[in-house]
């Protein structure tokens, strides 16, 4: 069995005939038929063969492969930036990072900026908004504020390109569905967000001070997550960060440590999570060792993948399969086109 997408919206697909295998080579069949969700797409058959000498009958099954595309352009206090999409469209949360690293880091991954079509900003902190003005107008990008964010992160964006939402408010782009609530962090209007697309869910919960039920929710409903990792307890304590700074990054809207995204990971994941990128790694109070570590002996069959503050990620696939069933035109023994 075997699958190949072309192009211009034609699907190539080789038929092995089940049971008659002695019989029959494998042929390719060209299917003039065109999905415009662009999902990647395998084509099975089910024998219904009485008599493979007099009688060929197949029942054909589209698995549709609802998938979706993730990965950190960075993660760090030096900037912030999230990419997730399908075949057809992404968007970034936040852009912290300049235009130009933007685009470089995603031309290394392989990924089209042409198909990111909107940037949706959780708050106003430089870490997450500083490559915004310039990507927005060089590409535009819509991007997606709350006006209190707006307000205090100073931005200047053509007035075309705002697009304000408040708490619990979903937009579609595509077959993209991006949802946000409110989140714990030292910011004026806080948000996270959960990406759907075809009933795959990603979250991003960075910057979170503590993991309120908002964040457990959503948490457990997702196939994939960014998640902050900010600090190792033990060396934010003896670090040299001042008292109240120790206190800030600890507090209730501060940052998640080790410990307690680790504590979320083990207590609420679902039973399908596939991948977990732990982000926002403090550099004076945390290690990308330590951590990995940490999470590796609880990770299970989840690929935990700790976000680098210097490079970008690998894009990793995320998905899901939903079965389709259709009818297949009879043909005759040999026969390799149906047109």
């Amino acid at each position: 069995m075997g699958i190949k997408i072309a192009d211009f919206g034609f699907l190539t697909y080789c038929l092995f005939f089940n049971g008659v295998k002695e019989r029959f080579a494998v042929y390719e069949f060209r299917f003039r038929i065109y999905f415009d969700f662009g999902s990647r797409i395998s084509f099975k058959y089910k024998s219904e063969i009485e008599n493979p000498a007099s009688e060929i009958k197949k029942i054909g099954y589209f698995v549709i492969d609802m998938s979706m595309f993730i990965a950190s352009l960075n993660s760090g206090s030096n900037g912030n930036c999230y990419y997730i999409g399908n075949e057809h469209e992404a968007v970034l949360v936040d852009a912290g990072i300049s235009c130009r690293e933007t685009e470089r880091r995603m031309l290394r991954l392989g990924l089209n900026i042409r198909k990111v079509k909107a940037i949706f900003v959780s708050h106003e902190h430089s870490d997450h908004i500083n490559g915004i003005p310039v990507l927005a107008k060089k590409y535009q990008l819509p991007v997606y504020i709350t006006p209190p964010t707006m307000l205090h992160g100073r931005l200047i964006i053509e007035d075309h390109l705002v697009f304000p939402f408040v708490a619990f408010q979903t937009f579609s782009i595509g077959e993209l569905h991006i949802s946000a609530f409110p989140k714990l962090h030292d910011a004026s209007n806080p948000h996270s967000f959960i990406i759907t697309c075809r009933d795959v869910k990603v979250g991003v919960f960075t910057d979170i001070g503590v993991a309120c039920e908002h964040v457990i929710h959503h948490f457990s409903q997702c196939h994939a997550a960014f998640l902050e990792a900010n600090y190792d307890d033990e060396m934010l304590d003896k670090g040299n960060y001042p008292f109240h700074l120790k206190r800030r990054i600890r507090g209730g809207h501060g940052h998640l440590s080790n410990k307690q995204a680790l504590e979320l990971f083990i207590t609420h994941r679902s039973p399908f999570m596939s991948h977990l990128l732990l982000s926002h790694l403090s550099k004076n109070n945390n290690d990308p060792v330590l951590v990995q570590e940490l999470f590796d002996g609880r990770a299970g069959d989840v690929t935990v993948v700790v976000a680098s503050r210097y490079r970008e990620s690998e894009v990793y696939y995320v998905g899901g399969l939903k079965k389709a069933k259709i009818s297949i035109p009879e043909f005759e023994a040999g026969q390799t086109s149906l047109f």
